[in-house]
């Protein structure tokens, strides 16, 4: 009986100093992970705006939507987070969009897990430089084995359409949603 006891004693203090150990670890990086993302955040809204020089938050939605402006005060577009799932995993792009509501400026994917070597494709420049000026209506559509043809389609990755397909997915349900947020 006293060995139970112990081994309830010890497992209860080791429990105790683990659970206080995660707490002041949870704490201390918090504040810093923020921060990094904040980070990451402004360097792709000024990927996806390469002229933007300011932006704001778009208080009025629960998206996380941007209003970006140049340096004379000219607004270029939005810029906003779109996420969905992919192949693997979910994926988060940071979607650039003129103020006509009509054309991309650009993406950037944040976060992706999918296949490296296949799916992962959707981060290289080749991939997200097809968005640069594309048109978003009709709805954004991709071609597999062949080069688009109309200004609203961009090229799957051979060996990942469905990678391809998730990030067209995910654009045009975000553009639909903002075009509802900014109305």
């Amino acid at each position: 009986m006293k060995k139970i006891i112990q081994i309830i004693l010890v497992l209860t203090i080791v429990g105790i100093i683990s659970g206080a150990s995660l707490v002041l670890v949870y704490n201390y990086t918090s504040p810093l992970i923020l921060i990094n993302q904040k980070k990451i955040t402004e360097e792709a809204i000024y990927k996806v705006f390469p002229d933007g020089t300011t932006y704001k938050k778009i208080e009025k939605t629960k998206e996380d939507i941007f209003l970006v402006e140049d340096k004379t005060g000219k607004k270029l577009g939005y810029a906003f987070i779109a996420e969905g799932n992919g192949y693997q995993g979910k994926i988060d792009i940071m979607v650039g969009i003129k103020p006509d509501l009509k054309t991309l400026t650009g993406i950037e994917v944040l976060e992706s897990q999918e296949t490296p070597g296949l799916g992962q494709e959707i981060t290289t420049n080749d991939f997200e430089n097809q968005f640069i000026n594309l048109q978003v209506s009709p709805e954004i559509n991709y071609v597999r084995g062949k080069k688009p043809s109309k200004p609203n389609e961009i090229q799957a990755i051979t060996g990942a359409t469905i990678s391809s397909k998730s990030v067209v997915s995910i654009i045009n349900n975000g553009v639909k949603n903002l075009k509802e947020a900014v109305k």
